[in-house]
């Protein structure tokens, strides 16, 4: 199993905008990956968001990264961020 974290900052004043739309992603990826066992987005504070992520092996962690909606709206929700995301990628033990 692949574990990921991946916190994003950012803009000030844009949380319900960038949530409305990192909330279609997750709907998107729950809906279509059977690959990607859980999902989810969660606000650390007023500019800090953080999704959690597990897959079931390198290849389904593949699939997700070269979807048609998870690059549209990734590059949509990169408007708001302020800096690059911080990306951990962790394996189950």
């Amino acid at each position: 199993m692949i574990g990921i974290i991946a916190t994003i900052n950012i803009k000030e004043g844009h949380g319900t905008d960038f949530e409305a739309m990192a909330n279609q992603l997750v709907k998107k990826v729950t809906s279509n990956e059977v690959g990607a066992i859980y999902y989810d987005l969660f606000k650390q504070d007023e500019t800090t968001y953080v999704f959690l992520e597990k897959y079931k092996d390198e290849e389904a962690l593949d699939i997700h990264r070269n979807t048609d909606y998870y690059k549209t709206i990734g590059a949509q929700l990169g408007a708001f961020m302020t800096d690059r995301p911080d990306i951990r990628i962790l394996q189950s033990v």
